[in-house]
């Protein structure tokens, strides 16, 4: 895949994906209804021409037979004063207008079925238009419930994913803290055992020397006391048989 290729790809990727998001169904329901409506106008401005189109023909069929009449009665009004030129000029006018009163017929009877095939054509236009409009509005109300719907499942998947979230959390806190009071206890356990004293080996040993040596310290220090308060005392005097006690024996050195 060339690199021209490549970008051609990715640049109609982004354009699709723009289309899909743009295509806001709200939207092409109303312009869908826009259109319709925008033809059902076109066509009430047809009917409207033809209708005036008929009415036009009928009004100058009506001017035309009143301008029948008048010449009948000027024709026969010059034939009564003896003017035959003059009536039988009425008479071709007659003619004429008769022509265009013919001509009109078919013209007349043309635009009539024009007309009705029109307005039949308008009222199911009308009818089609009232039923989209009404599935129009249904199918709107249903679009925004669907997105209210999608918007709370996705409100709902991410409370879902937080409380996920914050479970293992709160279960990594509660391991934590677990261990933390397990230790705490075991040292409290080791300490009232005295085998933390152990575990400081030299430390041990040479408190154990230094209240050995304090105590042998004390031992000293007594007997010497002992030892000086013998030399300053007199001896005590030995009884002997027959020897009173009140004879102070002399004291050998």
């Amino acid at each position: 895949m060339t690199l021209f290729s490549r970008a051609h790809d990715i640049v109609s990727a982004k354009a699709n994906r723009a289309l899909d998001s743009a295509e806001n169904p709200n939207e092409m329901l109303d312009y869908s209804y826009e259109q319709m409506l925008d033809h059902l106008t076109r066509v009430r401005q047809a009917l409207v021409d033809i209708t005036t189109s008929r009415r036009r023909i009928e009004l100058q069929e009506q001017q035309l037979r009143h301008t029948i009449a008048h010449l009948q009665g000027q024709a026969q009004g010059a034939l009564g004063q003896g003017r035959e030129d003059l009536a039988r000029e009425a008479l071709s006018r007659k003619a004429v207008a008769q022509q265009e009163i013919d001509g009109m017929q078919a013209q007349h009877q043309e635009l009539t079925e024009q007309e009705r095939k029109l307005g039949q054509t308008l009222s199911e236009l009308q009818q089609r238009v009232s039923i989209f409009r009404a599935q129009k509005e249904l199918m709107k109300a249903r679009y925004t419930a669907a997105q209210a719907s999608a918007s709370v499942d996705e409100e709902a998947a991410g409370i879902s994913t937080s409380f996920d979230d914050s479970g293992a959390a709160l279960a990594r806190a509660q391991d934590k803290i677990a261990t933390m009071q397990a230790r705490a206890g075991a040292m409290d356990e080791l300490l009232q055992s005295g085998v933390l004293e152990d575990v400081g080996g030299d430390t041990d040993d040479i408190q154990k020397e230094l209240d050995e040596a304090g105590s042998a310290a004390g031992v000293d220090k007594e007997l010497a006391a002992m030892t000086a308060q013998l030399a300053t005392s007199p001896a005590a005097p030995e009884l002997t048989p027959g020897t009173s006690p009140t004879t102070t024996p002399a004291v050998s050195r």
